[in-house]
């Protein structure tokens, strides 16, 4: 997977440290969308630039490092990559409990590049399981309303999701969502006689 053209933001508590990286993302022909030495403004940013990768640049704090790694994953869709100037291995594990997705140290820029495509793709594959994990929960969800609902158990549940689903042409996922809305597949609960619902006695 080789990746062009990223949106990139950079970040550090430092202007110099965030300069000696610049060039290196500029280099690589992808754009720095923003810079930022300050843990709040780093997140504004993030959620109004959404970059496709940020970089936090270790500097002379490692405590400021982890609140702007920190802020940026709360506010991104996209991994954050630490960037040091040697191996800290204190620094990185307390880096991953933040959620940084990686980390490189200084290089040049082809280790940059090359560390960008290997974090992107396993950031998609990441993604990528994370969806196949929530679309197996989803069908999970609603087959157990099915069951419970029409008195069925387990396989012709999943048999009535999927003969729905071939017979509308949808997709299972849509339609187990669709059962989790509420409106697809679902039989009515007993309900009481009219007679009785008016308070007659069923006996005459």
């Amino acid at each position: 997977m080789t990746t062009h053209n990223l949106r990139v933001l950079i970040a550090n508590e430092r202007d110099d440290r965030i300069a000696r990286v610049t060039p290196l993302v500029a280099a690589l022909g992808h754009v720095v969308i923003a810079e930022s030495t300050d843990v709040a403004d780093a997140g504004r940013l993030t959620a109004a630039e959404h970059p496709d990768v940020a970089l936090v640049v270790l500097g002379t704090s490692s405590s400021h490092a982890l609140e702007l790694i920190e802020r940026i994953v709360r506010e991104a869709d996209c991994p954050v990559i630490a960037v040091l100037a040697g191996h800290d291995r204190g620094f990185v594990d307390e880096a991953a409990q933040r959620g940084v997705f990686a980390y490189i140290v200084d290089g040049s820029a082809e280790e940059l590049q090359s560390a960008l495509d290997i974090t992107l793709r396993r950031f998609a594959e990441y993604h990528n399981l994370q969806g196949a994990f929530g679309r197996r929960a989803q069908t999970e969800r609603a087959k157990g309303i099915l069951m419970e609902r029409n008195q069925i158990d387990e396989r012709q549940a999943f048999e009535l999701l999927r003969e729905h689903a071939r017979h509308s042409g949808q997709k299972l996922t849509h339609v187990a969502q669709a059962v989790l809305d509420g409106h697809l597949l679902l039989t009515p609960r007993a309900t009481a006689s009219p007679g009785a619902a008016r308070g007659e006695d069923p006996a005459g």
